[in-house]
């Protein structure tokens, strides 16, 4: 509180400005040199000089002396932040120098004021004060620049006392006008709230599904990432297998070969040592001696069945391509196992169309289960209900490969296969394999005497 009337002690009395370079007249009151120089200069021409505060009045103009205390005092609290509690941010119209805070707007000047020229203001009526605006002009009436008091209906437009009576149109008061259309805004309001909740969950439902979807893929990734790992697995194993095979043929063969090379060696060596000496008796010239040499009759005797040896002993056989050939069909085990892991999907249970059920069916509350029964079950008559003892389960296949595990009775007959949607509902033939349109396996019934109508038959 001292600060706030300190700062107003501060304060020219004739720009409402704090002090710049303050000085003092010889009746002790202080001005802004350029204030009081323009007063003074007013009242040059009027006979005399006065002061602006006491009315003091100088026959001379008053010579001026600076306060420098004051100024010091002054310049202190022009750098010291003003208090901005309840500061609208809007300031005052008339303080031109600095920023000061405005606490009133008048609708008719157009203006903000501040506390001080709050007030020398005018307390006409027609100056309507109100809080701190920063645009007044809406405040007035287009046509006559007057305060707006009224709302028409029809043209939607604030207008004043005087157009309110020339205008034929309805009008409403300010506020009454505004209390209705905040109860409009406010429907609006409670329905952009509602847009914007079924917006949320539209939001999270996707992002669920898209956590869904990513756990999924992150699913599918890991299933196809350990698929390829298996696979390369079982690929390598199958390939040291072949390679192995191919190695161990490929030495046996090696070593038979090579025993079979070193035997003919010897008889290659044989063979030349007969043709040597077969030739020295051909190259003698002493019949004596070419008829009566002791191993004459030896080397001329051939053993029967040597070349029948020979032959035989270069009848190599190649690699066993069977045993190969066997194991690589190994191969097509792999690719099974790779079908079978990218399109096998999990079990799930045949639910069986109670719509298609032939009367003398009885199907149970699960859908899993159909027996023949003599009580009749008047479901109402239907293009897709079966005549005779048939049903075809609810869910539909359009390729692929596809197995069932069914239980069936061991007294009573059966039948289990798959149909075309069109297949016929009337007639014997409509039972499954009956037709070109379904293929199916059975087992009549045990009992004797049993009559092909007590067949359970069951359609996918």
């Amino acid at each position: 509180m001292a600060s706030a009337d300190l700062r107003e002690e501060l304060v020219c009395s004739i720009c409402l400005y704090g002090f710049k370079n303050a000085v003092m007249l010889r009746c002790g009151h202080n001005f802004c040199r350029v204030c009081i120089d323009r007063v003074l200069d007013t009242q040059g021409g009027s006979g005399g000089y006065s002061c602006p505060e006491c009315r003091q009045r100088f026959q001379k103009r008053p010579a001026l002396m600076r306060n420098i205390n004051l100024n010091n005092i002054a310049e202190r609290f022009r750098f010291t932040p003003p208090n901005r509690e309840g500061f609208s941010g809007i300031s005052c119209t008339y303080c031109v120098d600095s920023p000061v805070p405005a606490v009133k707007s008048c609708l008719m000047c157009e203006a903000s004021l501040c506390d001080k020229h709050l007030n020398v203001h005018s307390r006409s009526p027609e100056h309507v004060l109100s809080d701190p605006r920063t645009s007044l002009v809406r405040k007035k009436c287009s046509a006559v620049k007057r305060i707006v008091d009224y709302y028409c209906t029809e043209d939607s437009d604030c207008i004043c006392v005087s157009c309110s009576l020339s205008r034929e149109h309805g009008v409403e008061m300010l506020d009454e006008a505004s209390e209705k259309n905040k109860q409009k805004l406010i429907n609006v309001l409670q329905k952009l709230i509602t847009k914007r909740k079924e917006t949320e969950e539209r939001v999270q439902n996707l992002k669920e599904r898209r956590r869904k979807a990513q756990e999924k893929a992150s699913g599918e990734a890991e299933r196809v990432t350990s698929l390829f790992m298996d696979t390369r697995r079982r690929l390598d194993n199958l390939e040291k297998r072949i390679l192995t095979e191919i190695s161990r043929q490929e030495k046996d063969e090696s070593l038979f070969l090579t025993a079979l090379i070193h035997q003919l060696d010897i008889r290659k060596k044989e063979l030349s040592k007969k043709m040597r000496q077969i030739e020295e008796l051909c190259n003698m010239t002493d019949p004596l001696t070419v008829l009566q040499e002791p191993d004459t009759g030896d080397l001329c005797d051939l053993k029967e069945g040597e070349d029948d040896e020979d032959a035989m002993g270069y009848d190599v056989d190649d690699l066993d391509m069977t045993v190969i050939s066997e194991t690589l069909h190994a191969l097509c085990d792999v690719i099974s196992g790779i079908r079978s892991g990218i399109y096998v999907e999990d079990p799930a249970d045949i639910l069986l169309d109670v719509d298609t059920a032939a009367n003398n069916i009885h199907i149970s509350d699960d859908l899993k289960t159909a027996t023949c029964t003599m009580v009749k079950q008047n479901r109402p008559q239907t293009e897709d209900r079966f005549q005779y003892n048939q049903v075809i389960g609810s869910r539909r296949f359009t390729s692929g490969r596809h197995y069932w595990d069914v239980e069936i009775s061991r007294s009573g007959g059966w039948s289990v296969g798959m149909c075309y949607p069109s297949i016929d509902r009337r007639g014997r033939q409509s039972y499954i394999g009956d037709n070109e349109k379904s293929w199916g396996l059975g087992r009549r019934s045990n009992m004797e005497g049993s009559h092909e109508d007590n067949w359970l038959k069951i359609l996918s």
